[in-house]
Formats: C-alpha cells, structure tokens, sequence
C-alpha cells in the first residue's frame, strides 16, 4: 500500500504590472498558506526587462524584504526548474513580473492515495478560472 507524501501539484503563474506584487497579491498568497489548503513547495519570481526583454528569476529569499513577505518555508525549493519559467514565462510581457508558486494541494493528499492504492486514477482534470465562473453565474442568475 503506496503511502503518498505529497498530494496533487500544481503551478501558477501570477502575473501583474511592474516589478513586483502589490500587498494583496502577497497577503493573499500568506492567507493561502496560513489555511492549510495548500503547501508551498517552491516560489520564484520572474520578470521581464521592458527595455531588453531578459527574463530576470529570482529566488524568494532574495526579494523577501523588498515585496514584504514573510518567511516561507518551501518544502521543495527548486522544483521549479528552469525548463518550467522558460514555459510558464515566455509569454511575459516586457514590463511585468510574475510569481511562479508551485503548490501541493494538501487537501487532496489522502484522496489521491486512497485512490491510487484502489487501483483508480484521474482521468482528467480542468480548471475554470475564477472569472469565468462567476461571468457565467451572473448570466444565469446563480447565486
């Protein structure tokens, strides 16, 4: 019987104007952790030079006092490798940063064992962004 360490992962990249993420955008993240529903295991943040167009990484030890983030503990720093940015960021405009957190859904961890070791898999997955949800809420009258 396959006991799991960690649960589904999954990578996003959150993109914003200029430099850095404003407070909500890092306050939001810290609630997010802070909930238990996910782990961070990685955290990078990338930008894109507006006047050369290189793509600047950074690692979230080396921008934590400029954003005003707390201290994290990223349970596996560098699984994000440099394959994943160059995916994740070459559509980055010149002039805008992003975040590339890579989080565990904690949350799913035992559902994800238990189903494995009963022989089943995911077949597929597919995630409706936030905004088109409630777009299509709002047109259908759900509340």
């Amino acid at each position: 019987m396959a006991e799991f360490e960690y649960g589904p992962v999954e990578i996003f990249l959150i993109g914003f104007d200029g430099e850095r993420p404003g407070p909500d955008v890092v306050n939001a993240i810290v609630e997010l952790v802070n909930s238990g529903v996910v782990r961070l295991l990685d955290l990078l943040f990338v930008t894109r030079s507006y006047e050369t167009g290189d793509v600047v990484v950074l690692e979230v030890d080396e921008v934590a006092d400029a954003y005003g983030l707390p201290e994290f503990e990223l349970l596996e720093v560098g699984i994000a490798g440099e394959e994943d940015v160059s995916d994740f960021a070459g559509d980055l405009e010149p002039g805008t940063s992003a975040a590339l957190l890579v989080v565990e859904h904690a949350w799913a961890r035992n559902f994800a064992e238990a189903l494995f070791n009963a022989g089943g898999a995911v077949l597929r997955t597919e995630r409706i962004p936030a905004p088109v949800v409630n777009e299509i809420a709002a047109l259908s009258g759900v509340e």
